[in-house]
């Protein structure tokens, strides 16, 4: 049984989402690239809610690293301004490099936290 491109990527995202939960707490940040723009949202899954959202819907850039790394950048200040400090990251099957690790990395150095073991080190370090 073969299956195409899109067909692997969507079962490697369910795969991934049994283990991956948003919590209003430590909510998840879904990412979704296509050929064309990026998107990021901030979701609670226990409250099926979107707490907060962006995307190069409205911008005429190219979907490349710098454009990535500006969109996580974005992506940290929009959840700073919604009081997210911590999250989970949802890559939603997509492997973890290029542009997806371009977001990622941006937002983390932008502020964002990926993991509870890496916020305590922070707060230690203060």
């Amino acid at each position: 049984m073969s299956f195409n491109r899109k067909e692997q990527r969507v079962r490697r995202h369910r795969r991934l989402r049994q283990r991956v939960k948003g919590t209003a707490e430590r909510p998840r940040m879904a990412i979704c690239i296509s050929n064309k723009h990026m998107y990021v949202q901030f979701i609670d899954d226990t409250a099926m809610h979107t707490l907060a959202s962006t995307t190069t819907l409205n911008q005429a850039k190219p979907c490349n690293l710098d454009t990535a790394r500006l969109v996580g950048e974005q992506a940290a200040s929009v959840a700073k301004d919604k009081g997210i400090a911590l999250v989970v990251v949802d890559r939603g099957g997509f492997k973890y490099h290029g542009r997806v690790k371009q977001i990622v990395e941006a937002a983390v150095a932008a502020g964002l936290k990926i993991s509870e073991r890496a916020a305590e080190v922070a707060e230690e370090a203060k």
